[in-house]
């Protein structure tokens, strides 16, 4: 993981185990990964149609505030009833899509290419929910500043979802704290702890839990229900997939379970 990564073929026939990489490391993919390039290029031109669509500060810094407002309830919302929903995997025409959007990340939450949303599909929500709320407020401006604060928290969102993965301690107790509320969603139970940034959210719907002590383990945590009888009902994951689904830690990350497990 120490060579020289070269922009524009950093990512190209490569897969990254963030359990085997360092800070510098991540860094160095990230800022390499297309969808994040995509990201930052579509929020500097959404921005600067922004700036050049405005007739007043608030028909920007208003949509702005909202969507940092409304995003980690969208997230919510979406984690807790799309990307956990079990309706999916149940059609064959978006069996595919629940693999790539979640299924795989719990299969393996190390492996950094499934980590990330695919632009086909994250860029066209967040424009559907944050250009019309934007819209609302500050007309065109408006919609455009909403779209590029989306852009840019998604980054952010991005970043601090590395972090939650990667093989290193965060300095900050805050950031060492999302770490951890994050990982029992992981290896502890997929029903608690659906925030990346904000667990506001969780706070709000009950479903927040600091300790594994306060939550039974739940046997879904990495099938996410779909498990060896379920895909013999509904075989279109697995025929992707090629092989059964997990319903363990992949092989390197038992240390990781057992660390969520014991707080």
């Amino acid at each position: 993981m120490a060579e020289k990564l070269v922009w524009g073929r950093a990512w190209h026939g490569r897969s990254y185990d963030l359990g085997r990489m360092t800070l510098p490391d991540l860094w160095r993919a990230y800022l390499t990964y297309p969808a994040i390039n995509l990201y930052a290029l579509f929020a500097v031109l959404s921005g600067g149609a922004a700036l050049s669509l405005a007739k007043r500060w608030q028909d920007i810094a208003l949509p702005i505030l909202a969507v940092c407002l409304v995003y980690p309830f969208v997230w919510y919302g979406l984690h807790r009833y799309v990307l956990h929903g079990r309706w999916l995997y149940r059609m064959k025409w978006t069996a595919g899509l629940w693999k790539r959007i979640h299924f795989d990340h719990h299969q393996d939450p190390h492996l950094l290419e499934v980590l990330f949303g695919s632009p086909l599909n994250t860029i066209p929500t967040m424009l559907i929910i944050t250009g019309p709320i934007g819209y609302a407020i500050g007309g065109w401006a408006g919609g455009t500043a909403a779209f590029a604060t989306a852009l840019v928290t998604t980054c952010v969102y991005e970043f601090f979802h590395c972090i939650q993965h990667l093989n290193y301690k965060p300095k900050s107790q805050f950031i060492q704290k999302l770490k951890r509320d994050h990982l029992l969603h992981h290896f502890h139970s997929e029903k608690i702890n659906m925030g990346i940034v904000s667990f506001t959210p969780d706070y709000i719907f009950h479903s927040y839990v600091p300790t594994a002590k306060e939550c039974p383990k739940s046997p879904t945590v990495f099938n996410l229900g779909y498990d060896v009888e379920e895909a013999k009902r509904y075989p279109w994951v697995m025929e992707i997939t090629g092989t059964p689904p997990r319903d363990k830690p992949p092989s390197g990350l038992e240390r990781e379970a057992a660390a969520a497990e014991a707080v």
